[in-house]
């Protein structure tokens, strides 16, 4: 390593991206020190109620690149290895782990990289090396790599759900989250796919990844997903946007015996009417879910690997670093843009 420093970008707000020099992390014993070829800008990182109290620091968590020096200790991986990284690790230990509910594991809501992947380089920590890095098959790209942990994501949040095949399903929000629901859905073997959005470029995207049916989120929603549905709601209703209409909306989309899937969170405090009783009489169960444990990971991989998760289509920007800020921006506003991909070595 003949770098002294570590060019990253800084989050102050989601307006207000630095780039900055840091000295350069170095691998311990354990550890892996990553050069960061790929880094997608989640929608997670623009929620700025969330990021601005713990500002500034370098963000990024879906991430793909190579090993550049490797740590006393470690077997598993060498430098040259292309790899991905989750951020996220659980203890495996604890309660939780144990009952396989892993994302409310205390060390998986503690662990994450070093600085962040939005820098030349990040160190990753013994524990993420021990049960978070994952090889990338020689099929899957970089850029391609960044998916593995936002589709993980949707892979245990749909497997939750208990999402069958041949289950109707219906996605509210056609950002990268619902992209890729309406992917997993598809080759998982869902039956009919429907996907609504108020931005018309996003819907066309929907259409693109695999949706049968899709229409504009600005009129009455349950009615115009029944025209869409064959007259019935989804069995399955995934909603992957925090808009109060959507959320509300979402109760009445599902079927008698559905299943509602809230998959983008809320500001802390909101609180929603609740329509208990006829979704008791309708038997509908909800669920929740927040990220992806190992498992899912290693499958969103092979799905990526296999192409039954076509990802390349959905990247709109491709930035260097210094353009971090914009990248911010694009996706902050979510108009002609669906995943941003941060470049590090450019």
């Amino acid at each position: 390593m003949v770098k002294e420093t570590n060019r990253v970008a800084v989050y102050y707000r989601n307006d207000d991206v630095r780039l900055e020099e840091r000295p350069m992390p170095k691998a311990g014993p354990g550890e892996l020190l990553m050069r960061v070829e790929a880094s997608g800008i989640c929608g997670s990182d623009v929620m700025e109620w969330y990021r601005i109290k713990k500002a500034p620091l370098v963000l990024g968590h879906e991430v793909a690149g190579v090993v550049e020096e490797v740590g006393e200790g470690v077997t598993k991986f060498k430098r040259g290895d292309r790899i991905t990284a989750a951020h996220h690790v659980p203890c495996n230990t604890c309660k939780y782990c144990l009952k396989g509910e892993f994302s409310v594991c205390d060390t998986l809501r503690s662990t994450n990289f070093d600085p962040g992947g939005f820098a030349e380089y990040v160190r990753l920590p013994k524990i993420n090396v021990d049960r978070g890095v994952f090889k990338l098959p020689d099929e899957v790209s970089f850029e391609e790599g960044t998916f593995s942990e936002p589709l993980a994501c949707v892979l245990r949040g749909q497997r939750i759900a208990g999402l069958r095949p041949g289950d109707s399903v219906f996605v509210l929000g056609s950002g990268i989250s619902g992209l890729l629901h309406i992917a997993a859905a598809k080759a998982l073997g869902a039956g009919r796919i429907v996907a609504a959005d108020i931005n018309r470029f996003r819907l066309e995207a929907a259409r693109n990844a695999g949706a049968d049916a899709v229409f504009p989120a600005d009129k009455e929603v349950p009615e115009q997903l029944k025209k869409a549905n064959r007259g019935l709601g989804a069995d399955v209703v995934i909603v992957c946007t925090a808009a109060p209409p959507a959320i509300n909306a979402a109760f009445r989309c599902a079927d008698r015996g559905g299943r509602i899937l809230f998959f983008a969170p809320s500001m802390p405090g909101e609180t929603f009417p609740f329509p208990l009783y006829e979704l008791w009489k309708d038997g509908v169960n909800i669920f929740f879910s927040y990220a992806g444990p190992p498992s899912d990971t290693a499958q969103a991989i092979e799905m990526l690997r296999s192409r039954r998760i076509m990802a390349h289509g959905m990247v709109t920007h491709r930035l260097p670093l210094a353009e971090t800020g914009r990248g911010f921006q694009l996706v902050a506003n979510a108009q002609d843009s669906i995943k941003v991909i941060v470049q590090p070595q450019k």
